[in-house]
Protein backbone atom coordinates (compact mmCIF):
# COMPACT_ATOMS: atom_id res chain seq x y z
CA UNK A 1 0.00 0.00 0.00
CA UNK A 2 1.61 3.27 -1.33
CA UNK A 3 1.93 5.98 1.49
CA UNK A 4 -0.19 9.10 1.95
CA UNK A 5 1.88 12.03 0.31
CA UNK A 6 3.08 15.08 2.63
CA UNK A 7 3.57 18.22 0.75
CA UNK A 8 6.13 20.73 2.83
CA UNK A 9 6.53 24.30 1.61
CA UNK A 10 8.56 26.92 2.30
CA UNK A 11 9.36 30.20 0.40
CA UNK A 12 13.40 29.65 0.91
CA UNK A 13 15.18 26.43 1.36
CA UNK A 14 17.39 27.92 4.22
CA UNK A 15 14.16 28.23 5.91
CA UNK A 16 13.54 24.56 5.39
CA UNK A 17 17.32 23.90 6.25
CA UNK A 18 16.76 26.34 9.79
CA UNK A 19 13.86 25.76 10.77
CA UNK A 20 13.19 21.87 10.09
CA UNK A 21 16.49 19.96 9.56
CA UNK A 22 16.15 16.63 9.94
CA UNK A 23 12.15 16.80 10.31
CA UNK A 24 11.51 15.75 6.50
CA UNK A 25 13.61 12.71 6.82
CA UNK A 26 12.00 11.69 9.96
CA UNK A 27 8.58 11.89 8.46
CA UNK A 28 9.67 10.47 5.11
CA UNK A 29 9.19 6.74 6.88
CA UNK A 30 5.61 7.27 7.34
CA UNK A 31 4.93 9.44 4.20
CA UNK A 32 5.92 10.48 0.75
CA UNK A 33 7.18 13.33 1.60
CA UNK A 34 7.50 16.42 -1.57
CA UNK A 35 9.72 19.83 -0.21
CA UNK A 36 8.50 22.40 -2.37
CA UNK A 37 10.96 25.77 -2.15
CA UNK A 38 12.44 28.32 -4.21
CA UNK A 39 16.59 28.35 -5.59
CA UNK A 40 16.16 24.97 -7.47
CA UNK A 41 20.03 23.98 -6.79
CA UNK A 42 19.79 24.41 -3.09
CA UNK A 43 16.38 22.78 -3.06
CA UNK A 44 17.86 19.94 -4.48
CA UNK A 45 20.56 19.64 -2.34
CA UNK A 46 18.38 19.75 0.67
CA UNK A 47 16.46 16.96 -0.97
CA UNK A 48 19.38 15.15 -1.24
CA UNK A 49 20.48 15.48 2.42
CA UNK A 50 17.25 14.72 3.81
CA UNK A 51 15.90 11.96 1.60
CA UNK A 52 12.64 13.58 -0.20
CA UNK A 53 11.88 14.51 -3.67
CA UNK A 54 11.58 18.40 -4.06
CA UNK A 55 9.52 20.59 -6.54
CA UNK A 56 11.03 24.47 -7.13
CA UNK A 57 8.64 26.76 -7.06
CA UNK A 58 9.64 30.87 -7.86
CA UNK A 59 8.83 32.45 -4.86
CA UNK A 60 10.52 35.66 -3.15
CA UNK A 61 9.85 37.35 0.67
CA UNK A 62 9.27 40.01 -1.21
CA UNK A 63 5.76 41.59 -2.02
CA UNK A 64 5.37 40.54 -5.54
CA UNK A 65 1.59 39.78 -6.51
CA UNK A 66 2.09 38.84 -9.94
CA UNK A 67 4.82 36.43 -9.63
CA UNK A 68 2.80 34.93 -6.50
CA UNK A 69 -0.45 34.52 -8.88
CA UNK A 70 1.61 32.85 -11.49
CA UNK A 71 3.42 30.68 -8.26
CA UNK A 72 -0.58 29.77 -7.04
CA UNK A 73 -1.26 28.47 -10.73
CA UNK A 74 1.88 26.54 -10.93
CA UNK A 75 1.61 25.42 -7.62
CA UNK A 76 -1.94 24.23 -8.15
CA UNK A 77 -1.15 22.25 -11.16
CA UNK A 78 1.48 20.12 -9.31
CA UNK A 79 -1.31 19.72 -6.62
CA UNK A 80 -3.77 18.09 -8.75
CA UNK A 81 -1.37 15.97 -10.08
CA UNK A 82 0.32 14.88 -7.17
CA UNK A 83 -3.16 14.03 -5.26
CA UNK A 84 -1.21 14.48 -1.48
CA UNK A 85 -3.41 13.90 1.64
CA UNK A 86 -1.53 17.10 3.44
CA UNK A 87 0.01 20.34 2.49
CA UNK A 88 1.74 21.61 5.09
CA UNK A 89 3.28 25.83 4.77
CA UNK A 90 5.96 27.92 6.75
CA UNK A 91 6.75 31.46 6.23
CA UNK A 92 4.03 34.36 5.37
CA UNK A 93 4.21 33.73 1.40
CA UNK A 94 4.81 30.30 1.05
CA UNK A 95 1.68 30.14 3.36
CA UNK A 96 -0.57 32.11 1.14
CA UNK A 97 0.62 31.39 -2.06
CA UNK A 98 0.68 27.25 -0.78
CA UNK A 99 -2.50 27.51 1.22
CA UNK A 100 -4.73 28.99 -1.80
CA UNK A 101 -3.28 26.79 -4.06
CA UNK A 102 -4.19 24.05 -2.20
CA UNK A 103 -7.78 25.01 -1.26
CA UNK A 104 -8.50 25.05 -4.97
CA UNK A 105 -6.55 21.61 -5.66
CA UNK A 106 -9.44 20.35 -2.67
CA UNK A 107 -6.19 19.50 -0.62
CA UNK A 108 -8.30 17.68 2.55
CA UNK A 109 -5.96 19.12 4.79
CA UNK A 110 -4.06 22.47 4.46
CA UNK A 111 -2.49 23.07 7.37
CA UNK A 112 0.31 26.39 7.95
CA UNK A 113 2.46 27.16 10.87
CA UNK A 114 3.24 30.28 12.59
CA UNK A 115 6.72 30.98 13.20
CA UNK A 116 6.88 34.63 13.41
CA UNK A 117 4.62 37.19 12.11
CA UNK A 118 6.71 40.57 10.30
CA UNK A 119 3.57 42.33 10.23
CA UNK A 120 4.15 42.84 14.24
CA UNK A 121 6.29 45.76 13.30
CA UNK A 122 4.85 47.11 10.27
CA UNK A 123 2.73 49.93 10.11
CA UNK A 124 -0.08 51.90 7.88
CA UNK A 125 -0.99 50.53 4.48
CA UNK A 126 1.54 47.93 4.48
CA UNK A 127 0.45 46.58 8.08
CA UNK A 128 -3.53 46.65 6.47
CA UNK A 129 -2.29 44.53 3.34
CA UNK A 130 -0.41 41.85 5.60
CA UNK A 131 -3.31 41.86 7.77
CA UNK A 132 -5.47 41.16 4.73
CA UNK A 133 -2.67 37.89 3.75
CA UNK A 134 -2.23 36.69 6.67
CA UNK A 135 -6.79 36.70 7.42
CA UNK A 136 -6.75 35.14 3.62
CA UNK A 137 -3.86 32.50 4.50
CA UNK A 138 -6.05 31.45 7.49
CA UNK A 139 -9.16 31.17 5.88
CA UNK A 140 -7.85 28.43 3.05
CA UNK A 141 -6.02 26.12 5.88
CA UNK A 142 -7.93 24.01 7.77
CA UNK A 143 -5.45 24.28 11.01
CA UNK A 144 -3.47 26.84 12.13
CA UNK A 145 -0.13 26.10 14.61
CA UNK A 146 1.24 29.27 15.97
CA UNK A 147 4.23 28.08 17.32
CA UNK A 148 4.05 29.44 20.59
CA UNK A 149 1.34 30.89 23.40
CA UNK A 150 2.28 34.41 22.29
CA UNK A 151 2.05 33.85 19.02
CA UNK A 152 -1.51 32.26 19.35
CA UNK A 153 -2.55 35.58 21.90
CA UNK A 154 -1.56 37.86 19.60
CA UNK A 155 -4.01 36.17 16.37
CA UNK A 156 -6.70 35.58 18.88
CA UNK A 157 -6.37 39.24 20.27
CA UNK A 158 -6.04 40.92 16.50
CA UNK A 159 -8.89 38.38 15.13
CA UNK A 160 -6.95 37.12 12.68
CA UNK A 161 -8.52 33.88 12.91
CA UNK A 162 -10.90 31.50 15.20
CA UNK A 163 -9.80 29.63 18.53
CA UNK A 164 -10.96 27.05 16.62
CA UNK A 165 -8.75 26.67 13.91
CA UNK A 166 -5.58 27.23 15.58
CA UNK A 167 -3.55 24.83 18.12
CA UNK A 168 -0.10 24.68 19.37
CA UNK A 169 2.03 21.70 19.07
CA UNK A 170 3.24 19.88 21.74
CA UNK A 171 5.65 22.57 24.22
CA UNK A 172 5.71 25.21 21.01
CA UNK A 173 8.86 25.63 18.52
CA UNK A 174 8.52 24.08 15.18
CA UNK A 175 10.91 21.40 15.34
CA UNK A 176 12.81 21.35 18.70
CA UNK A 177 16.36 21.26 19.21
CA UNK A 178 18.57 17.91 19.09
CA UNK A 179 20.16 18.21 22.20
CA UNK A 180 22.85 15.59 21.39
CA UNK A 181 23.74 18.16 18.41
CA UNK A 182 23.88 21.19 20.69
CA UNK A 183 25.78 19.63 23.35
CA UNK A 184 28.80 21.73 24.96
CA UNK A 185 30.20 18.83 26.21
CA UNK A 186 31.34 17.99 22.52
CA UNK A 187 33.33 21.17 22.64
CA UNK A 188 34.55 21.07 26.49
CA UNK A 189 38.20 20.12 25.44
CA UNK A 190 38.39 22.83 22.21
CA UNK A 191 37.12 26.08 23.95
CA UNK A 192 40.25 27.27 24.26
CA UNK A 193 41.13 26.86 20.67
CA UNK A 194 38.18 28.43 19.44
CA UNK A 195 38.79 31.17 21.30
CA UNK A 196 42.49 31.71 19.67
CA UNK A 197 40.75 31.05 16.47
CA UNK A 198 38.66 34.59 16.94
CA UNK A 199 41.37 36.23 18.70
CA UNK A 200 39.65 35.85 21.90
CA UNK A 201 41.63 35.38 25.31
CA UNK A 202 40.65 33.22 28.11
CA UNK A 203 39.67 35.73 30.54
CA UNK A 204 37.11 37.69 27.59
CA UNK A 205 33.63 37.41 29.13
CA UNK A 206 31.69 37.01 25.54
CA UNK A 207 28.53 37.14 24.39
CA UNK A 208 27.00 35.86 21.19
CA UNK A 209 24.31 36.73 18.99
CA UNK A 210 23.51 34.15 16.31
CA UNK A 211 20.61 35.45 13.33
CA UNK A 212 20.31 38.00 11.15
CA UNK A 213 22.33 40.90 11.32
CA UNK A 214 19.06 43.15 10.64
CA UNK A 215 17.16 45.57 12.68
CA UNK A 216 14.19 43.94 13.51
CA UNK A 217 17.11 41.61 15.48
CA UNK A 218 17.84 44.45 17.78
CA UNK A 219 21.21 44.73 16.12
CA UNK A 220 21.41 48.74 16.64
CA UNK A 221 20.55 48.13 20.56
CA UNK A 222 23.21 45.51 21.11
CA UNK A 223 25.72 47.22 19.27
CA UNK A 224 24.89 51.00 20.97
CA UNK A 225 24.73 48.28 24.62
CA UNK A 226 28.08 47.03 23.96
CA UNK A 227 29.69 50.03 22.89
CA UNK A 228 28.40 51.71 26.01
CA UNK A 229 29.24 48.91 28.59
CA UNK A 230 32.65 49.16 27.22
CA UNK A 231 32.90 53.02 27.86
CA UNK A 232 31.75 51.98 31.46
CA UNK A 233 33.68 49.68 32.48
CA UNK A 234 36.75 50.79 30.85
CA UNK A 235 36.83 46.25 29.63
CA UNK A 236 39.36 45.59 26.97
CA UNK A 237 38.24 42.31 27.87
CA UNK A 238 34.92 42.18 26.86
CA UNK A 239 34.11 40.77 23.65
CA UNK A 240 30.78 40.53 21.00
CA UNK A 241 30.61 37.84 18.66
CA UNK A 242 28.22 38.54 15.81
CA UNK A 243 27.17 35.21 13.75
CA UNK A 244 25.16 35.78 10.83
CA UNK A 245 25.08 37.39 7.58
CA UNK A 246 23.48 40.83 6.51
CA UNK A 247 20.62 41.68 4.79
CA UNK A 248 20.67 45.15 4.11
CA UNK A 249 18.23 45.18 1.21
CA UNK A 250 15.27 44.09 3.27
CA UNK A 251 16.17 45.98 6.90
CA UNK A 252 19.15 47.74 6.85
CA UNK A 253 21.08 48.42 9.77
CA UNK A 254 21.86 51.86 10.76
CA UNK A 255 25.10 53.56 9.98
CA UNK A 256 26.39 54.43 13.36
CA UNK A 257 25.87 50.38 13.74
CA UNK A 258 27.77 50.20 10.81
CA UNK A 259 30.39 52.64 11.74
CA UNK A 260 30.90 51.13 15.11
CA UNK A 261 30.95 46.99 14.07
CA UNK A 262 33.59 48.49 11.65
CA UNK A 263 35.51 50.63 14.14
CA UNK A 264 35.12 48.86 17.32
CA UNK A 265 38.26 45.68 17.94
CA UNK A 266 35.86 43.88 20.22
CA UNK A 267 32.98 43.00 18.10
CA UNK A 268 33.89 39.96 15.91
CA UNK A 269 31.76 39.53 12.79
CA UNK A 270 32.02 36.49 11.44
CA UNK A 271 29.00 36.66 8.62
CA UNK A 272 26.86 33.19 8.45
CA UNK A 273 27.94 30.12 9.60
CA UNK A 274 26.85 26.48 8.75
CA UNK A 275 27.65 25.15 12.38
CA UNK A 276 26.97 27.81 15.01
CA UNK A 277 27.51 25.17 17.70
CA UNK A 278 31.60 26.33 17.32
CA UNK A 279 30.97 30.31 18.79
CA UNK A 280 28.38 29.07 21.22
CA UNK A 281 30.82 27.27 23.06
CA UNK A 282 33.14 29.70 22.98
CA UNK A 283 30.84 32.40 24.55
CA UNK A 284 29.86 32.77 27.84
CA UNK A 285 26.27 34.42 27.00
CA UNK A 286 23.79 35.39 24.40
CA UNK A 287 22.54 38.15 24.07
CA UNK A 288 18.63 38.31 21.37
CA UNK A 289 17.59 41.90 21.88
CA UNK A 290 14.76 40.53 18.86
CA UNK A 291 11.48 42.64 18.24
CA UNK A 292 9.71 40.07 16.95
CA UNK A 293 9.84 36.49 16.78
CA UNK A 294 7.90 32.95 16.86
CA UNK A 295 9.72 30.39 18.85
CA UNK A 296 13.52 31.36 18.50
CA UNK A 297 15.39 28.27 17.79
CA UNK A 298 18.97 30.50 18.47
CA UNK A 299 17.50 30.84 22.23
CA UNK A 300 17.17 27.15 22.70
CA UNK A 301 20.25 25.86 20.89
CA UNK A 302 22.25 28.89 23.11
CA UNK A 303 20.34 26.90 26.10
CA UNK A 304 21.25 23.42 25.29
CA UNK A 305 25.03 24.75 24.70
CA UNK A 306 24.54 25.63 28.45
CA UNK A 307 24.54 29.54 27.91
CA UNK A 308 21.98 31.83 29.69
CA UNK A 309 20.65 34.60 27.02
CA UNK A 310 19.64 37.83 27.43
CA UNK A 311 16.34 38.21 25.60
CA UNK A 312 13.70 40.91 25.17
CA UNK A 313 10.25 40.16 26.49
CA UNK A 314 8.24 38.98 23.46
CA UNK A 315 6.62 35.87 22.65
CA UNK A 316 8.98 32.74 22.17
CA UNK A 317 11.70 34.25 23.65
CA UNK A 318 9.51 35.01 27.28
CA UNK A 319 8.70 30.97 26.91
CA UNK A 320 11.88 29.54 26.57
CA UNK A 321 13.80 32.24 29.42
CA UNK A 322 12.21 32.11 32.33
CA UNK A 323 13.58 35.46 34.32
CA UNK A 324 16.59 34.60 36.90
CA UNK A 325 16.23 31.13 35.89
CA UNK A 326 17.75 30.34 32.81
CA UNK A 327 18.35 33.78 31.19
CA UNK A 328 17.43 37.85 32.03
CA UNK A 329 14.04 39.23 30.04
CA UNK A 330 14.23 42.87 29.13
CA UNK A 331 11.93 45.43 27.26
CA UNK A 332 11.96 45.43 23.52
CA UNK A 333 13.91 48.32 22.04
CA UNK A 334 15.76 49.43 25.34
CA UNK A 335 19.54 49.58 24.66
CA UNK A 336 20.07 50.85 28.23
CA UNK A 337 18.23 47.96 29.74
CA UNK A 338 19.99 45.73 27.85
CA UNK A 339 23.46 47.34 28.94
CA UNK A 340 21.98 46.59 32.43
CA UNK A 341 21.48 43.21 31.78
CA UNK A 342 25.04 42.28 30.07
CA UNK A 343 26.48 44.33 32.64
CA UNK A 344 24.97 42.20 35.31
CA UNK A 345 26.12 39.02 34.39
CA UNK A 346 29.27 40.09 33.73
CA UNK A 347 29.58 41.13 37.75
CA UNK A 348 27.41 39.32 39.77
CA UNK A 349 29.01 35.76 39.38
CA UNK A 350 26.73 34.26 41.54
CA UNK A 351 23.44 34.99 39.41
CA UNK A 352 25.80 33.91 36.63
CA UNK A 353 26.89 30.82 37.67
CA UNK A 354 23.08 29.80 38.56
CA UNK A 355 21.24 30.59 34.98
CA UNK A 356 24.16 28.99 33.41
CA UNK A 357 23.18 25.92 35.97
CA UNK A 358 19.82 25.70 34.73
CA UNK A 359 19.80 26.52 31.07
CA UNK A 360 20.54 22.88 29.38
CA UNK A 361 18.07 21.31 31.49
CA UNK A 362 15.16 24.23 30.91
CA UNK A 363 15.79 23.10 27.14
CA UNK A 364 16.32 19.57 27.29
CA UNK A 365 13.48 18.87 29.53
CA UNK A 366 10.81 20.76 27.45
CA UNK A 367 12.23 21.08 23.53
CA UNK A 368 14.24 17.34 23.08
CA UNK A 369 13.22 17.66 19.20
CA UNK A 370 12.06 14.00 19.56
CA UNK A 371 8.97 15.11 21.72
CA UNK A 372 8.18 17.70 18.70
CA UNK A 373 8.29 15.74 15.65
CA UNK A 374 6.54 12.76 17.15
CA UNK A 375 4.00 15.49 18.72
CA UNK A 376 3.57 16.73 14.81
CA UNK A 377 3.62 12.78 13.61
CA UNK A 378 0.41 12.44 16.19
CA UNK A 379 -1.17 15.42 14.80
CA UNK A 380 -0.86 14.39 10.98
CA UNK A 381 -2.35 10.94 11.68
CA UNK A 382 -5.18 12.37 13.79
CA UNK A 383 -6.35 14.61 10.63
CA UNK A 384 -6.12 11.58 8.27
CA UNK A 385 -8.24 8.92 10.50
CA UNK A 386 -10.87 12.13 11.24
CA UNK A 387 -11.01 12.85 7.02
CA UNK A 388 -11.20 8.64 6.46
CA UNK A 389 -14.44 8.85 8.94
CA UNK A 390 -16.20 11.06 7.07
Amino acid sequence: MPKPKLIRITTVPISLVKLLEGQLAFMQKYYEVIAVSAEKERLEAYGKEEGVRVFSLELTRKITPIKDIVAVFKLYRFLKKEKPLIVHTHTPKAGIVGMMAAWLAGVPNRLHTIAGLPLMETTGKKRKLLDFVERLTYKFATNVYPNSKGLYDFIINENLAKSEKLKIIGQGSSNGIDTEYFNPTLFNSKRNILRQNLNISNDNFVFVFVGRLVGDKGINELCAAFSNLIVDLGMQKLKLLLVGPQESQLDPLKKETLKTIENNPNIIMVGYQQDVRPYFAAADALAFPSYREGFPNVVMQAGAMGLPSIVTDINGCNEIIIHRVNGLIIPIKNSEALAKAMRLLIEDVNLYQHLKGNARAQITNRYEQQQVWDALFEEYQSLLKQKSRK
